[in-house]
């Protein structure tokens, strides 16, 4: 009863996931906003950060669930969604009027809940899945990237013509998820596994992963056909079927044989004896005090080694999920390059899919700003689920989770200069699709590594501590958009009036921004190899030790 209990809250966050990913849609809605409000593309861009923002105050779930069970905190996230986008809804649709400072709240208090929101299924993979914690964790992480393909079809399904109706679901849907999760989130916590458990866990998990992949593939060759209402209602039907399919998956799985037949030499550390777990601990901690900056010579002194070798080992974890509080995080120099490729990186491509209804009006193809927005969320869906990729294949080929974080950013700048080179339907898919998997792997990869580097229990903080690099990203790289594009307002033969409102046309709107943008994620690719580089040496001890406790 116990194990079918927690794949049940496993399937129920990846429902909270799947419908409360509602920063996805911004650009489906961005124009007609704009159109309403009578704002410039600055304050448009204001409102995207507005939205970004509330995450700096994401921090506020985690110390909410010290105080607060995760039912009360899931439903605090849907309230506050629902007057966020509710509010905005009634502006758009000019039933009542706010000031513009109002709704730049709503916005923040918007963009919070979807915090909250991440927080409640963090914590719940976390918390019920310790064996298998960071596939766990990329499953349910990865239903995010759908929302967008998901509240097209919605959307699609109830009226096509009318991108306003995205504010009103975003209020609602999420409320109405969240009330038909909470009696399964009433379950008690997990216990440890055993060995054989672990083995059928693990097997779940590749069932699990393999339905998703379908999912995913659905959502992104038929949302390109569900311009008409019958056919959006079909095609949703079919999407939440696959969406409550898994509820009967794991029971698939029905012998101890199958599950060795398939993965027969999987052991997780959660699964030794405690005298075992107790010798691993000694064995690494011995190793990492071998570790330092400094070598000894003969004669007892020490010497200092080249500048290099002293960046790369001072002050370097040396214990992975060792615990940090918020004050011991702030002083490592760790979680601060890795600060730094989140911010180059995983932020940067944040700004790019907020600014995607613009970009796509610009390029002239506003008729499709929604396919594109699909695209986008479908892509960041598959980068999610690939996230996984160092678990499943960690017999085969062991690196560390940095390291995959690392190459993950790699398509970004490839897909920033291709859009310098070309303003083409293709370019631009293209580049939407490369930066849609390097994202979705990022955002999902970032939860674990700051389980992994920076402890388990403290993550419902810390991780909220990393991404307030997010608003202020999203305010520098999407003013930087906004000033270049509001620079090309000023020439005649590039403005086009739409709504009333004033719109630029042509590649020159936004092929510095690609430029600057490129740039900077090629810092992101660089910096993102140092924290790699500091935490090797730890991945590599955790690997021996695991392989240790496996021979035996």
């Amino acid at each position: 009863m116990e194990q079918s209990s927690k794949w049940m809250i496993l399937i129920a966050s990846t429902w909270i996931q799947a419908f409360t990913g509602t920063n996805f849609d911004f650009s489906s809605y961005s124009s007609d906003l704009k159109s309403v409000l009578g704002i410039s593309q600055v304050q448009l861009n204001y409102l995207s950060m507005a939205s970004d923002f509330g995450k700096a105050f994401g921090w506020c779930s985690g110390v909410s669930l010290m105080y607060f069970p995760l039912w009360v905190v899931l439903l605090i996230a849907a309230f506050m969604g629902l007057v966020g986008y509710g509010l905005q809804w009634l502006v758009i649709q000019r039933i009542i009027f706010l000031p513009y400072f109002l709704v730049f709240l709503l916005c923040v208090l918007a963009g919070c809940s979807i915090c909250w929101f991440n927080t409640v299924c963090y914590v719940l993979c976390i918390k019920h899945f310790s064996a298998n914690r960071p596939i766990a964790l990329s499953l349910s992480i990865s239903f995010n990237g759908a929302s967008a393909a998901l509240y097209n079809l919605i959307a699609n399904a109830i009226n096509s013509k009318d991108d306003t109706l995205y504010l009103l679901l975003n209020g609602l849907v999420p409320l109405v998820t969240s009330i038909a999760a909470l009696p399964i989130l009433w379950q008690p916590r997990s216990q440890t596994l055993h060995a054989d458990s672990v083995h059928r866990e693990y097997l779940n998990f590749r069932c699990l992963t393999i339905l998703a992949v379908f999912t995913g593939l659905y959502l992104l060759i038929l949302n390109s056909v569900s311009y008409s209402a019958q056919t959006a209602r079909i095609l949703l039907a079919g999407a939440v079927f696959l969406l409550v399919l898994p509820v009967i998956a794991p029971g698939v799985i029905c012998t101890e044989e199958w599950s060795e037949l398939f993965h027969p030499n999987y052991i997780s550390l959660e699964d030794n004896d405690t005298d075992d777990l107790e010798m691993l601990n000694e064995l690494i901690w011995k190793e990492a005090s071998s570790m330092n900056v400094w070598t000894e010579n003969s004669d007892g002194s020490k010497e200092k080694g080249s500048w290099t070798s002293s960046f790369l080992l001072r002050d370097r974890l040396l214990l992975l999920g060792e615990e940090h509080s918020a004050s011991l995080l702030m002083c490592r120099l760790d979680f601060w390059l890795y600060y730094l490729a989140y911010f180059c990186g995983g932020t940067l491509v944040l700004v790019y899919s907020n600014n995607l209804g613009q970009i796509s009006e610009s390029l002239g193809y506003r008729s499709e700003i929604s396919f594109f927005v699909a695209l986008y969320s479908a892509c960041s869906f598959f980068g999610r689920l690939l996230s996984a990729a160092p678990d499943f294949l960690r017999n085969k080929m062991n690196y560390a989770r940095t390291a995959w974080l690392a190459f993950a950013l790699i398509p970004t700048p490839l897909a920033f200069f291709l859009l310098v080179l070309s303003g083409s339907k293709a370019a631009l898919s293209a580049a939407t699709a490369l930066v849609g998997l390097s994202s979705g792997f990022v955002f999902s990869a970032a939860v674990s590594i700051t389980s992994e580097l920076f402890g388990p229990n403290s993550a419902g903080v810390n991780h909220n501590i990393l991404i307030t690099n997010i608003p202020l990203g999203s305010l520098l790289y999407g003013l930087l958009a906004a000033i270049v594009y509001e620079a090309n307002l000023g020439k005649p033969d590039q403005v086009l009036v739409l709504d009333g409102s004033k719109v630029c046309m042509g590649r020159n709107c936004y092929i510095q921004t690609f430029m600057w943008w490129g740039c900077i994620s090629l810092l992101g690719v660089a910096s993102s190899f140092l924290p790699f580089l500091r935490t090797k040496a730890a991945y590599d001890s955790q690997e021996r030790n695991r392989n240790w406790m496996r021979l035996t």
